[in-house]
Formats: C-alpha cells, sequence, structure tokens
C-alpha cells in the first residue's frame, strides 16, 4: 500500500486536516524535479539559436535552491503539527487530571452516596403511584371501569448515562433506564454528589412521614425498596464503591469504566498520530531526496522534527505515563485491582475503535476510488481505469425484455452451434475422436474470441472430456466416468503445474524484497544521459528482469522507474513513446528466454520427451533474445529517432537513473540464495533426475524456503495468477485427450500427408509465419497450447524425429506476436501509459509502424539463428 493511501487508512477522521499534507508535498516535489532544469523559472528553450548552445534537460547544481524552497513548506506543516499536538495534549492531560479528581471525591463519597441515589429514583416512583391512586379513585367517583395506565421510570436524579447502544445490567425486582439524551445532567450529577450523614432513625421516622401521605400500594413499594436497600447495605459491609453489588456502585462503574476508555482510546490515537506524521516526514524527505538528488532527509529529521514538541522523548513519556495512569485507574474502578485484565480489555477496546474507523475510511476510499474522486479534490490525481460495459450489437425485444447482443454472446452462441453441429457429424473417424474435435473446436472458439473468461474455458476442458467419454485406455476403450475422472486429474497437476508455481513463487519474493528495483537501479545508473544508451539499457533490463519475475510484472516495474525521466522530457519528445515501446517489446522477447519467465514455455518444456533442460534452453534462448533486442533498439533508433528534440534542432539528454543506496539486508541475501540455488538445480537437472526426479520436484524449495522462513505470506500466496494456472491445466487436459481419444492419430496421418517430401528447414519457414500470425491476435499462451501438439506430431512425422526442435520452435515463436496493441500483457501496459495529462503515450499506429517489423525481425532470428543452435545441441 502506498503511503498516501496508508496515511488515509490510519489517521483519524476528525483530524485529517492536522495531518501532513503528504500529497500536496509530493506533488510540489514533482514541480521542483521539473524546475531543476530551468533555474531561472521560466519556461525552457532547448537550443538557443543565436547563442548556438544546447540547455541540459537536468542542472544537479540546484539542490541547494531546491532546499530553499522546500523546506518553507516543510516547516509551515511541521508548525501545523506542534500547534495541534501541543492544544490535544494539554486538552487531554487536563480531562485526566479531572477525572482522577472525580475518581478520588468518589472514593470520599463511598457507598453513602447510594442513599441520594435511592431517595430521588423512590421520588419518581412514588410520583407515578401517586398519579395512578388519584385516577382510579376519579375513575370510581365517576363510575367507570378503571383503567390501568402503565408508566416507564425513568431516572432523572444521581444516575449514569451510557452510549447509544451500550447494555445496562438491572436488578430482578427494579428496572432501571437511563435515556441517552439526559446525558449532560447525568454526568454532572452523578460527581456532585456529596456524603450527607443521617441516623438511621432520622431516615426512619422521615420514611414515615413521607408514608403517610402516600397510597396503600406506594406505602407497600416504599416498604419494599427500603427493606433491599438495607440488605445491599448489610451485604456489602467493608466493601468499597469500586466492589460492592448494589445498583449504584454498578452504576457509578460502568461510567466511570466508559469515561477511563474514551480517553485511553483518544489518548491513543493521539500518540498514533505522531507516529504517522513522523514516518510521513521521513518518507516525504526521503522521495525528495531520490527525486532532486538531495541530502535534505537526515538533516532536517535531526535538527527540526525530532526536536519538536511531538516527537520529542520527553512528549512520548508525557504521553506514555498518561495512558499508564488511565491504566491504573482502569484497575481500580473496573477490574478489581487485576492490571493484567485492565490491559487486556484497554486494548481490546482500543483494536475494535480501530476495526471500526479504519472499515469506514476503507469503504469510502474505495468508493472514491470507483467513482475517481479520491481526497475529494475532484482534480486529476492520474488515470483510472474503467472497464467500461461492452457495447451492444443489437437489441432484440423479448416478453422478458430487450435482449443485449454481444460481440461474446455472439461468439458464444457460435461456439455452442458448432460445438453441437460437430458431435452429430462424423467428421473424424472414430467416435472419441470426433467427440473430442467437437471439444476442441469449441475450446478453440472460446479461447480466441474470450467470450468467457480464458480459465472458465480450461475449466471446460475436464468436465467435457469426462462426461463425454473421450478418455481411452491402452486397448482404446472408452474409461468409465469415474475412471476417466481419476486419468485426467491426475495429469492436469503435472511438474509442470509445479514449476509454474515455483517460477511465481521466486518472482513474488523477488519483488517483496525489493531486489529486482535494486538490481534493475544499479544497472540503469550506469547507462548514462544519452537517449540511445539509455533506451538500450532499459530494453536490456526489460528483457532480463522478465526471464526471472515474469512478462507481466517485469514491464510493470519498468514504466513505473521510467516516470522521472517521462517528467522532465520536453513536451512532444519522441523519446517516451520511443522508451515505452521499447521496453514493451523487449519484454516480449524475455518471455522467451528463460523456461520460467511465460506459461508458454513450460507448456513447450512438458510437451517435449525427453524433456529439454535449463542449460540447453539457455544456450539457445539467451543469444536469440540478445540479437533480438539489437536489432529491434536499432529499429526504433531509426524509426523514431528519441535523440532529437522536439524542435528538431540539437539532440536532448536524459536524467541518469539514480542507484538506491540501500544495502542488502540478510533476507534479501536469504533470497537471493534461495533463487541461484533452484536456478542451478533446475540447469542440471539431467544429472541429478534420479536424485530429485523432476524439474517441478526442484520448485517446491523455494516455496517451501520463502512461506516457512516469513518471506512471503498466505496473502502472497493468494495472489499467486492463478487463472495462469488453471489455463496451463485446461491445456494439458485437452493434450491428453486429443493423444487418448485417437484424434492425434488421424491429424497425424494428415500432417504426415502434406508435409511428404519436405525438408525439416522447410518446414521452419512454413511453421513461423503461422505461429507469429496466430500469437499475434490471441493470447501467446493460449497460441502455445494449440500449435504446441501440432508442432510434436509434425516433428514425430519427419524423418529423424524433430519433434523436440518444431516445439522449442513454437515455444519461443509464441513470444514473438507483439504487432498489436492486445497481443500480449506487455503490449496491453504499455498502451495504457498516460502522461499527466492523460494522454496516451502510444497510438495504434505506433505498433503497426514499429511493434509489427519488430515481430518480423525477432521471427527471423529464431527461424535462422535459433534454428542453427538447435541442431547445434542435438534437437
Amino acid at each position: 500500500m502506498k503511503f498516501s493511501s496508508a496515511l488515509k487508512f490510519n489517521a483519524v477522521a476528525d483530524w485529517w486536516e492536522e495531518y501532513i499534507a503528504y500529497d500536496v508535498l509530493k506533488r510540489y516535489i514533482y514541480q521542483l524535479e521539473k524546475r531543476q532544469q530551468r533555474p531561472d523559472g521560466i519556461e525552457p528553450s532547448y537550443s538557443d539559436l543565436e547563442a548556438n548552445e544546447q540547455t541540459t534537460l537536468v542542472d544537479h547544481s540546484d539542490t541547494p535552491g531546491a532546499d530553499s524552497l522546500f523546506k518553507p513548506l516543510l516547516d509551515k506543516e511541521l508548525q501545523k503539527i506542534v500547534r495541534f499536538y501541543e492544544a490535544q495534549e494539554q486538552e487531554l492531560l487536563n480531562e485526566l487530571a479531572v477525572l482522577e479528581q472525580s475518581i478520588t471525591q468518589q472514593d470520599e463519597a463511598g457507598l453513602e452516596a447510594g442513599l441520594n441515589y435511592m431517595d430521588e429514583d423512590e421520588e419518581d416512583e412514588e410520583e407515578d403511584e401517586e398519579d395512578e391512586y388519584n385516577m382510579l379513585s376519579r375513575s370510581e367517583d365517576y363510575g367507570k371501569r378503571p383503567r390501568r395506565r402503565r408508566h416507564k421510570s425513568t431516572s432523572v436524579g444521581y444516575g449514569t448515562r451510557f452510549a447509544t447502544g451500550s447494555i445496562r445490567e438491572e436488578s430482578t425486582n427494579r428496572r432501571f433506564s437511563v435515556s441517552s439524551s439526559e446525558a449532560g445532567d447525568l454526568d454532572a450529577s452523578i460527581l456532585s454528589v456529596a456524603p450527607r450523614p443521617r441516623s438511621a432513625s432520622r431516615a426512619v421516622s422521615g420514611s414515615r412521614d413521607a408514608n403517610s401521605s402516600m397510597s396503600p400500594t406506594g406505602r407497600a413499594r416504599s416498604l419494599g425498596s427500603r427493606l433491599r436497600t438495607v440488605k445491599d447495605n448489610t451485604t456489602s459491609t467493608g466493601d468499597t464503591i469500586w466492589t460492592a453489588k448494589g445498583s449504584y456502585a454498578l452504576d457509578t462503574r460502568l461510567l466511570f469504566k466508559r469515561k477511563i476508555t474514551n480517553l485511553y482510546i483518544t489518548l491513543s490515537s493521539l500518540r498514533s498520530y505522531v507516529e504517522v506524521n513522523y514516518s510521513g516526514f521521513s518518507k516525504i524527505l526521503k522521495k525528495y531526496d531520490k527525486v532532486v538528488y538531495g541530502e535534505l532527509r537526515d538533516r532536517y529529521m535531526h535538527e527540526a522534527v525530532e526536536t519538536s514538541a511531538p516527537f520529542t522523548e520527553e512528549s512520548k513519556a508525557r504521553m506514555s505515563d498518561a495512558i499508564s495512569r488511565l491504566t491504573e485507574l482502569y484497575t481500580k474502578c473496573v477490574t478489581n485491582g487485576d492490571k493484567s485484565t485492565a490491559q487486556q480489555q484497554l486494548k481490546l477496546y482500543q483494536r475494535e475503535h480501530i476495526a471500526w474507523e479504519r472499515n469506514t475510511v476503507w469503504r469510502q476510499m474505495i468508493g472514491q476510488q470507483r467513482h475517481g474522486t479520491m481526497n475529494g479534490l475532484g482534480a486529476l490525481m492520474g488515470a483510472t481505469l474503467v472497464q467500461q460495459e461492452e457495447s451492444s450489437l443489437i437489441n432484440v425485444p423479448t416478453p422478458l425484455g430487450s435482449l443485449k447482443l454481444t460481440k461474446k454472446r455472439v461468439s458464444l452462441t457460435v461456439a455452442l452451434v458448432v460445438f453441437i453441429a460437430l458431435l452429430k457429424i462424423d467428421i473424424v473417424v472414430g467416435e472419441e475422436a470426433n467427440k473430442c474435435f467437437a471439444i476442441l473446436a469449441f475450446s478453440t472458439i472460446l479461447w480466441a474470441t474470450e467470450a468467457i473468461p480464458l480459465f472458465v474455458t480450461s475449466l471446460c476442458v475436464p468436465l467435457l472430456l469426462v462426461c463425454l467419454r473421450v478418455i481411452r485406455d491402452d486397448n482404446d476403450t472408452a474409461l468409465s466416468t469415474p475412471d476417466a475422472t481419476k486419468y485426467i486429474f491426475s495429469v492436469m497437476f503435472s511438474p509442470t503445474i509445479m514449476l509454474l508455481i515455483g517460477g511465481f513463487t521466486i518472482s513474488s519474493a523477488l519483488s517483496k524484497t525489493n531486489i529486482d528495483r535494486i538490481l534493475i537501479t544499479r544497472v540503469l545508473s550506469l547507462a548514462g544521459s544519452k537517449p540511445s544508451s539509455v533506451l538500450l539499457a532499459f530494453m536490456g533490463v526489460s528483457c532480463f528482469a522478465s526471464m526471472w519475475i515474469s512478462n507481466v510484472a517485469a514491464p510493470t516495474l519498468c514504466f513505473t522507474l521510467i516516470r522521472p525521466i517521462l517528467r522532465t522530457l520536453p513536451p512532444g519528445s519522441a523519446f517516451a513513446p520511443a522508451l515505452i515501446l521499447a521496453i514493451a517489446l523487449a519484454a516480449n522477447i524475455g518471455g522467451q528466454s528463460s523456461p520460467i519467465s511465460s506459461p508458454q514455455n513450460l507448456i513447450a518444456l512438458a510437451a517435449m520427451d525427453p524433456k529439454l533442460d535449463w542449460a540447453s534452453w539457455f544456450a539457445v534462448a539467451l543469444p536469440v533474445s540478445i540479437i533480438s533486442i539489437l536489432l529491434i533498439w536499432l529499429l526504433l533508433l531509426v524509426m523514431y529517432r528519441p535523440a532529437r528534440s522536439p524542435d528538431g534542432e540539437g539532440e536532448i539528454e536524459i536524467r541518469t537513473i539514480r542507484p538506491t543506496r540501500e544495502s542488502f539486508t540478510l533476507k534479501q541475501y536469504w533470497v537471493t540464495f534461495v533463487c541461484l540455488f533452484t536456478i542451478t538445480l533446475w540447469c542440471f537437472e539431467h544429472k541429478i533426475e534420479g536424485l530429485v526426479g523432476d524439474m517441478g520436484v526442484i520448485a517446491i524449495i523455494p516455496i517451501v524456503a520463502f512461506f516457512a522462513t516469513g518471506v512471503l505470506k498466505k496473502d502472497d500466496f493468494e495472489q499467486f495468477a492463478w487463472t495462469i494456472v488453471f489455463l496451463a491445466m485446461g491445456g494439458i487436459a485437452l493434450g491428453k485427450g486429443v493423444t487418448s481419444s485417437g484424434l492425434m492419430v488421424t491429424m497425424d496421418r494428415m500432417i504426415h500427408r502434406l508435409l511428404e517430401g519436405l525438408s525439416l528447414y522447410t518446414v521452419v519457414l512454413v511453421l513461423s509465419p503461422v505461429v507469429l500470425i496466430v500469437s499475434t491476435f490471441i493470447s501467446h499462451t493460449i497460441a502455445s497450447v494449440l500449435l504446441v501438439p501440432i508442432a510434436k506430431e509434425v516433428g514425430e512425422s519427419l524423418p529423424g524425429d524433430h519433434a523436440n526442435l518444431l516445439i522449442f520452435m513454437t515455444g519461443l515463436l509464441c513470444s514473438v506476436g507483439m504487432g498489436m496493441p492486445v497481443s500480449g500483457f506487455p503490449n496491453q501496459t504499455a498502451a495504457a501509459q498516460e502522461d499527466d495529462l492523460g494522454r496516451l503515450y502510444l497510438t495504434n499506429m505506433d505498433f503497426l509502424k514499429n511493434g509489427v517489423p519488430a515481430s518480423i525481425v525477432a521471427t527471423l532470428v529464431v527461424a535462422t539463428v535459433g534454428f542453427v543452435l538447435m541442431i547445434a545441441i542435438g534437437l
């Protein structure tokens, strides 16, 4: 969670205006970043034609000037926080002193004050009884049937008040209720009680005088009340107001319990206010130093923040002492001297209060995010991705209302019609093979059109394979549904799936421990300020990151790192779209560089027999990726000319990426060791196969190492891309179904006839454009699910059994389909990148003019260099 969101999440709602204005300060830092390139504060001219001089985009000598502009803003925020804290602290400490004095007075008053409490209650009851008696008498005088009126007894004397919804224990013989609207009078009355000495005889005589004017029923109730009072006083001899069991003692304890609890929560909130603001100053100063290359954080924190009232050790000690005093009061008034129970109860009330506050704030934050109005400022704080409802092609009126026909619904209908038709028509020899062909066509249409989510289509595959009894045994007899179920689920969770989960684990650990960012920023810091070298450096980093943290997370990380560069570029610079597109294309290339960089690679590995080890994969994929990156880099330099300034005169300079100053921690060394150890085992899996069995077993090592040691948590496991896992499972199940049903034999015969007489390289040249076109318009993973089995059959039909070569070729080519904005996740992420005004950096024309040629270049590299290397390693 970003600190700005965490600040809203942890803030006290009523004090929101008194917290550090983190978002405002952050926006000002970005303004300073831009001002660094123009010390005079005016719009820069990037090339002085008269003086024949060029202006550098970033002037690193202006940091002191930036300090002089930023420090007054920090001082203003600090003064605001100090004033608020001092006022709150004084008010709360005064309340605590008054509360302690009230408890002392209550100790002095003792249980004798309960007599006044009882007398006032009796007066209420006597008045009610007298009214009732008089009404009955008048009713009888008029000769009417008497009607009984019910009265609710309400205390107006020495009672207590309760928060709305609170529950109070009642005596079994007397009902007593307190209205929340009477709170002010009741608080004052309970605290103003003073002991009034009276003898028992005087009390009795007074009672007699009062009883003489009472109704018979009133006299009976008064006598019962007196007897109960005598009983309470007798049974509580030696007790104090904090231990007695009478109604007055109970109400008094409830009153002080509520006051102590409320004050404890407020003091704890004030202490949290200090901690959150301290973190806010530390965070904003860290960002300031990072953005403007300053060194203000340590100096300002020590000289200004830590010497101010809220953050001094004396203030912290006073706050701790106040909370400790409240705990002692609670121990005395509520828990009968049990301090441990008092601490537990107070912390429980605090947690419940925080949970309620956070639940309320969190709902508000979500609602504001959905409406794009975070902070309630109505200002443009950044782009919000809104999923618009799919437009309908046509509205069909029905008796139940209008039916909207969308593209997805039409595609789903077509898929169902084709599926049913293929089940009724014998296209392929063999009943099971024909059913499997129908399932294959149905799944292909749904995967290609995404009429329903991709993983849902994958889950339909085992359902249809079992219910239609497509799976056969070795004797070509259809398995029963129970046997087919056991078989299909046993093959779905294969070592390949475990390898995929292991890849997710490594990716999550590298990201969570910030290792990826540390390594990447250190590499990028060496790129300098020349646009062409910066472009190549980011492409290399994007490709390398995609190898280990997947080509889904890598471009997202890189797009975050280039934000400081994009903010300081002159308007209209060609470097911005070139850089964004370069990162996306390089991430796609990185998707073929290692076996765990993308699902299509794992699907290809699973289809190989024998499986290819990691060393052999790197021997082919790394040279192919490096050559592809260099050629695409040259293509982008020619197409965009990113070094040219917007006015066409001179060249721009790029802000140098500053490496992080953070040193490696023990946890980061542990993650690095486990990752390197696991990758080494994967590379030499064939040599230790007798020990580990398969690469999927090796993948368990990082899962156990990271989750058992607390590097990753349960929440991290839940955030894995499980949709991709189920997508891969569906592809594996479909492949087994095609093989088991006999459909693969039929396809093998057809392919053998088509390829008869063709050489291996001719097949490669035919296969390459087919894979490229398919992977450009549909998901790379789905393309591999559909095309890898075909490549395997084609390879087995050729002389010399080159199935592994064609499978490897297909897996690599599935990653280079990147000619459209929808071609893979890196392209989709790049297409959504916007500037500060909400304008997209890339258009569809950028992808057509540069993505399509880049795809063709990468395909040719795989079909030439990759083919030679595959032959060299014996495929």
